[in-house]
C-alpha cells in the first residue's frame, strides 16, 4: 500500500470542530484559507459522540465535518475515534479498564485507558472502525485513515490477569514447552523454575518487581512481557486495520511516538501502509535529538517517507513548564521534517479547546479566533512556502550511505540490566552518536538490525546489547567488503533470550573488532576518565575527551590502539580501537565518549568513505539531501545562534526564493533560515 495520495505536502492538523458551536466553523475555514490549510485530521477521539451506547451508532456529526471539509476543497484524514474509552463501555464493562504496573485497575478516566487483551474492547474498537469505513470508505474528501492515537501511552500497558492468560498463550506459542522457557529465562536462578504455565504471571509489583516494571530476578520475563503487550496492542491496531479493509483501501496508519519505549515500532511497521509520527520535544534545543526520531521513523517503512501527524505550533501543555516557540521555530523545525522525510506537516491543533487538560496547547487559532496573532501569520507564511514548493518532494528518499541500528530488545535489555550502571541511557547515547553524524553533514538512515546492510558504507551500532539472528555475520560482512562498522561498550552481551554469551566480551563482535574485554568498570555520573585518540597513521591528530559511565577494560586482538584511558588502574590501556577485516574496518569504542570524543571517531570513518558533508564545519547548519524522479533537492536549515556565511557547493535554486546559486556563490544564513535547492535547476 502507497502513501496517501495527495497534490503536495499535505498541511493542517487535528480538527475538532464537534467540541465548538456550527458559527464558529465557517470562521475556521475562512482562516484554513489564508494558511493554505489543505487537510484536517478528523474524529480521534470521537467515540463518545459516534456510539453513545451498546446497541447506536451516531455518525452526523462525523457527516457534517466531513463534507464541510469538502466543500470547502480540504482532505481529510479519518480517524477511528478509538484513542480513549466512552465513559459507557468503562462503567458497563469495567474489564474493558487497564490494569497498572502497581495491581491497581483503573475506572474511566485519562486516554489510554483500555486493556489490550479485553475481547469486549476489542470487539467495540474494531466494530467502531467498521461502521466508520463503511460510511466513509469511499468518501473523495478521506485520503488515510488514522488508527486510535498514541497506542501504550503512559506506563505502556496492563498488568491484568485477562494480558496474564494471553501472555502464556503468547510463550507457549513462542517456546512451545516449559523446558524451553525455563531454559531461556535461567529460572534456576533463586529457585524460579516453573512446572505449570499457570505460575506464570504478568511481572507486575506484585510479584517482586520491586525497583519498577524493568528489574526482576529473571529478567528474560521482563524482556519478553515487553514485547508481549507490544504484540497486543499491535493486534488491536490490526483487527481496526482489517475491519476498515472491509470498506476501503486507502491507506492506514497510527501515530508513533518517536523514540518510544514501550512499542516496538519495528514489529508494527510492516502492517503499517505507511508510518507517521507526532514530535513533542523535551526542549528547544532539540533539533539533532528530532533529526534522529525523523531518521528512524523513516527507516520503518525501508525509507518511505511518512507523515508528522502532530506537533505543536506554538507550545505544549502537558510539562511542568511550557515555552513558546520563538520567532522562525515553527517554520526550521517544519522544514527539518520535511528535509528528513515527512510528506506531511500537521498540528495539533487547529483550534484551542475551550475546555479540559489541553485548553492552553498550542493551536493554530486560539480562543478567539483571531488571525492577526504573531503564530497565525507564521502558520500562514509557511503556508504559502509549501504550497509554492507543490509537489516536488512527495515521495522523496535519502541516498543514505550510512546507517544506525536502533533496535527496542537492545534498549529494553540493557536499561533492565542490574548491572554495570543503571545511568546509561540508550536513546540518550543513540543521541550522541547520531548527532556526531548529522553535525558532520552526513546523509543517515536509522534502521532495525533486521535491515539489509548492503547498501551502505558505514554501519554504526551503539549499544547494541543483545544479538539476534545473524546480525554479527551481517555486520562483518559490511567490514570485509571494505565498509566500516563502528560499535563499542556494552555491546555483544547478551543472546535474544538476554543470556550472557559463554564467551569473552564482545561476544559475537570479537572476532571481527579485535578485541576482547577483561572487565568493565563503572563509575557515577559526575566522574569523567580522560581519553586520548590519536590516529596512528596521523600521530599529531591528536584530541583529549573524556569518558563516562562505562569503562571497557580492552584487550587488543590484533586491533590497533587509537585510544587510551588516562586514569585509575588502567590508565594508558585501550579504551578506543580499531581493526581491519577484511577490506574494511571494525571500530570499537570502549567507554561513552563525550561529543568532542565521538565526534572525533566519527569524522575519521566518514573521512575514509568521503561522506563527510559540504558544510560539516558551519556551527548549526544542517544539510539534509532528497531524491525523486532523477532530481536532487538539497536543504539548509541554520539551527545556531550566529550568523553563518557559507559557499555554495553546487549550482542550484532556491525554491522558497527563486535565487539562482552557483557554485562558489555566499550563502549567508541567519539563526532560523531555511534554504530548499533543487540542484541543477
Amino acid at each position: 500500500m502507497s502513501l496517501p495520495r495527495t497534490p503536495r505536502i499535505a498541511y493542517g492538523g487535528d480538527y475538532n470542530p464537534e467540541q465548538w458551536p456550527r458559527e464558529v466553523w465557517a470562521e475556521d475555514h475562512r482562516a484554513f484559507d489564508l494558511a493554505r490549510i489543505d487537510t484536517l485530521t478528523v474524529g480521534v477521539f470521537a467515540w463518545a459522540l459516534t456510539q453513545p451506547d451498546a446497541d447506536t451508532y451516531d455518525l452526523s456529526v462525523l457527516e457534517e465535518v466531513v463534507e464541510r471539509a469538502h466543500a470547502e476543497g480540504r482532505q481529510v484524514c479519518l480517524a477511528t475515534g478509538t484513542g480513549a474509552l466512552p465513559p459507557w463501555l468503562a462503567t458497563e464493562h469495567p474489564e474493558v479498564n487497564r490494569t497498572d504496573f502497581q495491581g491497581r485497575v483503573h475506572g474511566y478516566g485519562q486516554r489510554h485507558n483500555a486493556c489490550p487483551s479485553s475481547t469486549v474492547y476489542r470487539r467495540a474498537a474494531a466494530a467502531l472502525a467498521g461502521r466508520v469505513a463503511e460510511r466513509f470508505g469511499d468518501h473523495p474528501a478521506v485520503v488515510a485513515w488514522h488508527v486510535n492515537n498514541e497506542y501504550g501511552g503512559f506506563d505502556g500497558g496492563c498488568w491484568c490477569e485477562r494480558c496474564g492468560a494471553d501472555f502464556r498463550a503468547w510463550l507457549r506459542e513462542r517456546y512451545g514447552d516449559l523446558a524451553t522457557l525455563n531454559h531461556a529465562w535461567s529460572t534456576t536462578f533463586w529457585s524460579h523454575r516453573f512446572t505449570d504455565w499457570d505460575q506464570i504471571a504478568p511481572p507486575n509489583m506484585l510479584t517482586e518487581h520491586w525497583r519498577g516494571p524493568d528489574h526482576t530476578a529473571f529478567q528474560g520475563i521482563t524482556l519478553d512481557y515487553r514485547r508481549f503487550q507490544s504484540d497486543a496492542m499491535l493486534r488491536t491496531f490490526r483487527e481496526e486495520k482489517d475491519a476498515i479493509r472491509a470498506f476501503s483501501d486507502k491507506p492506514v496508519t497510527t501515530n508513533f511516538m518517536g523514540m518510544f519505549r514501550p512499542l516496538d515500532y519495528h514489529r508494527w511497521a510492516p502492517h503499517l501502509d505507511f508510518a507517521s509520527w507526532d514530535n513533542y520535544p523535551p526542549d528547544d534545543r532539540s533539533a539533532s535529538r528530532m533529526a534522529l526520531t525523523h531518521d528512524l521513523m523513516r527507516g520503518l517503512k525501508d525509507g518511505q517517507p511518512f507523515w508528522l501527524m502532530e506537533q505543536t505550533p506554538s507550545t505544549t501543555a502537558s510539562r511542568d513548564v511550557n515555552p513558546v516557540k520563538r520567532p522562525g521555530v515553527l517554520r526550521l523545525w517544519t522544514w527539518q521534517a520535511v528535509a528528513h522525510g515527512a510528506d506531511a506537516a500537521l498540528f495539533f491543533q487547529m483550534r484551542q479547546s475551550r475546555g479540559a487538560c489541553e485548553k492552553y496547547h498550542g493551536a493554530v487559532l486560539g480562543h478567539s479566533g483571531r488571525t492577526g496573532t504573531r503564530l497565525f501569520r507564521e502558520v500562514a507564511a509557511l503556508g504559502a512556502e509549501l504550497e509554492r514548493l507543490g509537489d516536488r518532494l512527495l515521495g522523496a528518499r535519502t541516498p543514505a550511505r550510512v546507517a544506525v541500528l536502533f533496535d527496542w530488545d537492545s534498549w529494553w535489555a540493557v536499561e533492565m540490566s542490574d548491572g554495570p550502571n543503571r545511568h546509561v541511557s540508550y536513546p540518550g547515547t543513540q543521541v550522541a552518536w547520531h548527532r556526531a553524524l548529522w553535525e558532520a553533514g552526513a546523509q543517515v538512515d536509522v534502521v532495525p538490525v533486521t535491515a539489509d546492510l548492503d547498501r551502505y558504507d558505514v554501519v554504526v551500532a551503539p549499544l547494541l546489547h543483545l544479538l539476534e539472528g545473524d546480525i554479527a555475520d551481517r555486520l562483518a560482512a559490511v567490514a570485509a567488503r571494505g565498509g566500516t562498522v563502528v560499535t563499542g561498550v556494552l555491546s555483544g552481551r547478551v543472546d535474544e533470550a538476554d543470556n550472557a554469551f559463554l564467551a569473552d566480551v564482545p561476544g559475537p563482535l570479537g572476532a571481527m573488532a579485535g578485541v576482547r574485554v577483561d572487565e568493565t568498570d563503572a563509575q557515577p555520573p559526575d566522574v569523567a576518565n580522560p581519553v586520548t585518540l590519536t590516529d596512528p597513521s596521523a600521530p599529531g591528530d591528536t584530541v583529549t575527551c573524556a569518558g563516562r559511565l562505562v569503562f571497557d577494560l580492552v584487550l587488543p586482538q590484533g586491533a590497533e590502539v587509537v585510544g587510551t584511558y588516562g586514569s585509575d588502574f588502567y590508565a594508558g590501556t585501550a579504551a578506543v580501537t580499531r581493526n581491519r577485516h577484511g577490506a574494511g574496518e571494525v571500530w570499537y569504542v570502549g567507554t561513552l565518549l563525550d561529543a568532542d570524543g565521538t565526534a572525533w571517531v566519527l569524522r575519521r570513518v566518514l573521512d575514509r568513505h568521503g561522506l563527510l558533508g559540504p558544510f560539516a564545519d558551519a556551527p548549526g547548519l544542517e544539510h539534509a539531501v532528497r531524491e525523486v524522479g532523477g532530481r536532487r533537492y538539497e536543504l539548509l536549515l541554520h539551527h545556531g545562534d550566529e550568523a553563518v556565511e557559507v559557499r555554495a557547493h553546487v549550482d542550484a535554486t532556491d525554491l522558497l526564493t527563486g535565487r539562482e546559486v552557483r557554485a562558489g556563490d555566499a550563502l549567508a544564513l541567519a539563526p532560523t533560515d531555511v534554504l530548499v535547492l533543487e540542484v541543477g535547476r
